[in-house]
């Protein structure tokens, strides 16, 4: 587990304090954008850990509101799914046209793949949980789909998950060397799959029988990931559907199946290139495990997603 950090817009001038606190936003989230009801008398602490490869935030802050907009969406490095739990006072949190109202206790998911926004109508602190979406996958297939829907911290599974959150950010806060055992990550994200399990979808959403058939379809996908001859086509194959009808059940989806497929090559791609464990590999070599063929074509749809070639992304994380 990595230390505490704390940060604070205490004692900066006026004109500072908005600057600094959304890069601190960003740097522990996703790109965002605050703003606050009162810049001259805004107070935000931020303080931040990680525990494997989950990132642990509680945030205080005065009344803002804080967007996450398609430009920022654009401009995140990784896709991440953040769990909101409030701690105090209460927050509106908006996504794909759904919103949740949290009171103390309460949660909900947001995807930093889609636009969000949050209302801060008073003094408030929130714990949030960072989640990569790779990850949050293989305990809860399809999270886009319960984005912010209110979850209850009073009972059931997602009291328990919220009582369990509490008692950790906790302990993180007030334990001196606290060493968690290597299966929190694990506990945590079961946690927070069973809370969902049992959420009822809406009228609008689609039926049980089509969400089978995409947690079908995104397992598969997961599972071939490194394999260059993925396509639409074989999956359809392999999930006995036809390729016109896999095309379908993402008809209404902001991505393609294919584009879908690249964006989470180029995910993993990314945590590769500054992962520690990976850096006697080459550019290429992380490349074709993650399913491309072809290093020119690799190195263009990198840039065009995240603004540098491959190896300045490296050197980014170094």
């Amino acid at each position: 587990m990595a230390q505490l950090e704390t940060f604070s817009t205490a004692g900066l001038a006026p004109r500072r304090k908005l600057e600094y606190w959304n890069d601190i936003a960003c740097d522990t989230f996703t790109p965002v954008v605050s703003d606050p009801m009162d810049l001259r008398g805004f107070t935000g602490c931020l303080t931040r850990t990680r525990v494997g490869e989950i990132q642990a935030a509680e945030v205080y802050s005065d009344p803002q509101i804080v967007r996450h907009s398609r430009l920022q969406v654009q401009r995140s490095r990784a896709a991440m799914f953040f769990l909101h739990m409030q701690l105090d006072g209460d927050s509106i949190n908006r996504q794909d046209g759904r919103e949740a109202r949290l009171l103390p206790g309460d949660f909900t998911l947001c995807d930093s793949t889609r636009p969000y926004e949050i209302i801060f109508d008073r003094p408030n602190r929130m714990f949030v949980l960072g989640m990569p979406e790779g990850l949050l996958r293989r305990h809860l297939p399809c999270p886009e789909s319960v984005v912010a829907i209110l979850m209850s911290g009073n009972s059931g599974l997602s009291g328990l998950l919220s009582n369990f959150l509490t008692d950790f950010w906790r302990r993180c806060r007030t334990e001196t060397d606290l060493n968690f055992a290597p299966g929190v990550t694990r506990a945590i994200l079961d946690l927070v799959a069973s809370a969902y399990a049992g959420v009822q979808q809406t009228e609008s959403e689609r039926s049980s029988l089509v969400m089978a058939h995409r947690v079908r379809i995104m397992n598969y996908i997961e599972a071939h990931l490194g394999d260059p001859d993925l396509t639409p086509t074989r999956i359809a194959e392999a999930c006995r559907m036809t390729t016109r009808y896999l095309h379908h059940l993402f008809s209404d989806e902001e991505e393609t199946v294919a584009r879908y497929i690249l964006r989470r090559r180029l995910e993993e791609c990314s945590r590769s290139l500054v992962d520690d464990s990976q850096r006697g590999r080459t550019v290429t070599e992380i490349a074709f495990d993650c399913g491309f063929n072809s290093p020119t074509h690799f190195g263009r749809v990198f840039r065009a997603r995240y603004g540098v070639t491959p190896r300045e992304y490296r050197r980014s994380g170094e």
